[in-house]
Order: structure tokens, then C-alpha cells, then sequence
């Protein structure tokens, strides 16, 4: 049987490199430089969990329809991978924009920054943390 694949979308320095407890919990992570090479990586390898950050777009840099830097990929995720999980790592002052994309997008989880292994390991294992 095939490992999990896990999405790790890392765009800047303040994502978590958590490949070691991916490792221990037996799932294959992809680490990814951007969400353009995310959508491309859709229909070779669809993932079971994406893990990507979420920055809200202040100055509408996004086409003025999208909220954030994850719209596209979230839509493009809904086509080629419909059973993925989505974890968003969100910065605290940032927090209350990510509910605009869950309007829009199932998400499965929104950690507040910084995340820790123990944050990340009770959401992949289902286990309460206490968290958001």
C-alpha cells in the first residue's frame, strides 16, 4: 500500500519544516517552492493533505475575485484531488481573513503560526489538541 502523499507549499522562510514527523508518521511529503508548481504536480501526483500557507491579498494582487494566495490552487485541488485535506498556516494577525476562504473552500484545518510538531501531529493523527 501507498504512503499518504502530503503537499508542503512553502512560499517563505516562516514555514515549518516538519519533513521529520511526516517521515515518522509514514507519510510522503512533496515540499513545493510555489502554488504554481503545486497545480502542476495536480494531475501526476494528487496529494491526500496540502499543507500551504495562507497570505490575504491586501493589495489585490490577486485579479480582484480571489482573497488570497490560495485560490487557485484550492480550486485546482477541487478538480484533480476532491478527497485532499487542506491544513492553512496562518499568521494571528491574518487569522480572521482565512473564515472568507472557508466560505469558499473546504479546509480541514487552520493552524495559527508558529506551528510546532505537536500542533501538525494531532491534526494528521485526528487526535484534540486544543487548538483553533
Amino acid at each position: 500500500m501507498a504512503m499518504p502523499l502530503l503537499y508542503s507549499i512553502i512560499e517563505s522562510p516562516g514555514h515549518p519544516n516538519l519533513s521529520g514527523l511526516y517521515r515518522r508518521l509514514c507519510i510522503d511529503e512533496l515540499r513545493l517552492a510555489s502554488q504554481r508548481k503545486a497545480i502542476q504536480a495536480l494531475t501526476r501526483s494528487p496529494p491526500d493533505w496540502v499543507v500551504a500557507e495562507f497570505f490575504y491579498g491586501f493589495g489585490n494582487n490577486y485579479a480582484g475575485s480571489n482573497i488570497s494566495n490560495l485560490d487557485v490552487f484550492l480550486s485546482a485541488l477541487e478538480r484533480h484531488a476532491p478527497g485532499a485535506r487542506t491544513i492553512v498556516l496562518v499568521e494571528k494577525a491574518q487569522r480572521g481573513y482565512v473564515e472568507q476562504l472557508q466560505e469558499r473552500f473546504a479546509i480541514h484545518a487552520v493552524l495559527v503560526q508558529p506551528v510546532d510538531e505537536s500542533h501538525m501531529a494531532s491534526v494528521l493523527t485526528g487526535q484534540p489538541s486544543g487548538l483553533d
